[in-house]
C-alpha cells in the first residue's frame, strides 16, 4: 500500500519458477498485486496474481501484454526484472546462438521491459525499477564470460537509465546476488561453487529472504533518493 492507502501494482518477469516465483509470492502475501510473466504456464493461482506467456525476447510479445494491461486499465508501479539465463562454457566452446541468446534474454530483456514500463511509469509520474545482476562481475570466473557481459551491461543500464527517468520520480536500481540454490545453477559442479563461495567476503549462499530485503529497501517511499545503485549480496 502507498501513503494513501491504494494498493500498489508490480510486474515480475521469470514467475513461473525460481526467484522470479518466489518474489511474486511474497508480494501477493504483504498486499501487493502482482503481475507475472514467462514463457512458461502460470504456477501461482492468487485472486491477487495475473500471468501472462510471454518471451522476454519478443517484442511482439511484450509489446501485446502491455496493450492488454493498458486495455485494463492496469498501470504499474513496480517492475522487478527477474528473467534470465546462466552458462557455463568456456568462451571458446560457446557457440554464438547460446551467446546471442544469453544477451538479448538477460540484457535485452532487461532493457525492452525498462523501456516499455518505463512508459507507463512516466504517464503516473511515479516508479521503483529493480534490475538483477550477479556478483559474477565482480568475482570473475571461469566459463561464465558471456553471462558475465550480459549482468555488466544491466548494471550500466541501470546507472544510466537512472538519470533519464529521475525527472519523473521513477528509481532504477539493481540487486546482484550471490549465489542461491535454484534451477538455474542446479547443474554447476558443486566444487566449483564452493570455489566461487569461498571468494566472497560472506562465504554463503543467499536465500529469497536476503534478496527480498533488497528488493523491499529500493521500494520503501522512504528510498525515494536511492537511485542508479546496485547492492551485491555476499560481499566483494
Amino acid at each position: 500500500m502507498n501513503k494513501m492507502g491504494i494498493k500498489r501494482t508490480l510486474l515480475i518477469s521469470g514467475a513461473s519458477r525460481g526467484i522470479g516465483k518466489l518474489l511474486a509470492e511474497h508480494y501477493i502475501s504483504v498486499g501487493f498485486f502482482v503481475i507475472g510473466f514467462s514463457r512458461s504456464g502460470a504456477s501461482i493461482v492468487d485472486s491477487n496474481y495475473i500471468h501472462y506467456e510471454a518471451d522476454i525476447c519478443s517484442e511482439e510479445n511484450i509489446n501485446n501484454m502491455i496493450f492488454d494491461l493498458s486495455r485494463q486499465k492496469i498501470t504499474i508501479d513496480y517492475l522487478i526484472n527477474c528473467a534470465g539465463i546462466a552458462n557455463m562454457n568456456h568462451s571458446f566452446l560457446t557457440p554464438y546462438d547460446l551467446a546471442e541468446k544469453i544477451m538479448r534474454t538477460n540484457f535485452l530483456g532487461t532493457f525492452l521491459l525498462c523501456r516499455e514500463i518505463g512508459k507507463m511509469m512516466v504517464r503516473n509520474k511515479y516508479g521503483r525499477i529493480i534490475n538483477f545482476s550477479s556478483i559474477a562481475t565482480r568475482i570473475k570466473t571461469e566459463g561464465e564470460s558471456i553471462y558475465i557481459a550480459s549482468k555488466y551491461a544491466i548494471e550500466s543500464l541501470t546507472s544510466t537509465l537512472s538519470y533519464e527517468f529521475a525527472p519523473f520520480n521513477i528509481t532504477v536500481n539493481a540487486v546482484a546476488p550471490c549465489p542461491m540454490q535454484t534451477d538455474m545453477i542446479s547443474h554447476i559442479d558443486q566444487k566449483k561453487m564452493e570455489l566461487f563461495i569461498e571468494k566472497q567476503t560472506i562465504k554463503r549462499t543467499c536465500d529469497i529472504d536476503d534478496i527480498i530485503n533488497v528488493t523491499d529497501f529500493f521500494m520503501r517511499e522512504q528510498s525515494s533518493l536511492i537511485t542508479g545503485q546496485v547492492i551485491f549480496l555476499g560481499g566483494v
